[in-house]
Formats: C-alpha cells, structure tokens, sequence
C-alpha cells in the first residue's frame, strides 16, 4: 500500500528539546495567542478530503503553531481528524480550536494516545482508522 504524503509543521525558531523550556515557550505563546512562524512552504491541500492533523497536547491544547498552520490554509469542504498524544488532558481542546481555525472543514473523530502508551498503541490506532474510514496498514 502506497504511503500516504505527510508535512512536518516545524518552527522558524525551532521549539527547545529541553521539556522545561519548551513548557515555558508554550505558555508565553498561549497568553500571547501568538502565531509562530512555519518554517518552509505550507502543502497544497488540493487532491485531499482528509486531513488528519497530528500532534501533541500542551497545557490542553495544541501547540499554537497548529493554528498557525490551520488558519493558513483552505480546509472548506475536507475532513479534519484531530490526532493527540497528551499526559493528562486527552483532546483537551483541540477540537473546539480546530473548529475555528480550519475554516470550512468538518471535523470528525479523533484519537488521543497518552504519551507513555504511544508504542503500544498499534492495536488502537488501527482500530480508529478502521472506524473513520481509512485503511489500516
């Protein structure tokens, strides 16, 4: 089965790898509802009616740079499946920003996978693609 294409979302100022400086980045960016800086050439969504918009929960959202991404681009008339991994708050509100910021999109079910369980999650990710539609391996 052919792979699915992919775009990394990376920060101009690329976010720390120490988790303390990276919980306080987050935070400043939250209060500032700042807009970080995407690092290269945003991807076309033309040719796509499902987007699955992936990455990890903090202080109960998604990182800021996610609605950078969403509000840049056109989402009218795709899918949206948000997809997590957190340490305490599930979705958290994910889908509430999602909604806002993917103008046009409906967004639909999404999955959340608590971080230390991310390597055992196969069964569970399998089972989620199977139940929206998309082919599991």
């Amino acid at each position: 089965m052919p792979r699915t294409p992919g775009y990394r979302i990376r920060a101009v100022v690329p976010y720390p790898r120490e988790y303390d400086a990276t919980v306080k980045r987050n935070v400043r960016e939250q209060e500032a509802d700042a807009r970080p800086a995407i690092e290269g050439r945003l991807p076309s969504l033309d040719g796509y009616d499902t987007i699955l918009l992936a990455s990890p929960i903090w202080n109960v959202r998604a990182p800021m740079i996610m609605t950078t991404f969403a509000e840049a681009l056109d989402f009218r008339g795709k899918t949206v499946h948000p997809v997590t991994t957190y340490a305490m708050s599930g979705m958290g509100t994910t889908e509430r920003d999602y909604a806002a910021s993917c103008r046009g999109a409906t967004i639909a079910e999404g999955l959340a996978v608590r971080g230390e369980e991310v390597k055992d999650a196969d069964t569970e990710v399998e089972a989620w693609m199977r139940r929206i539609g998309l082919p599991a391996r």
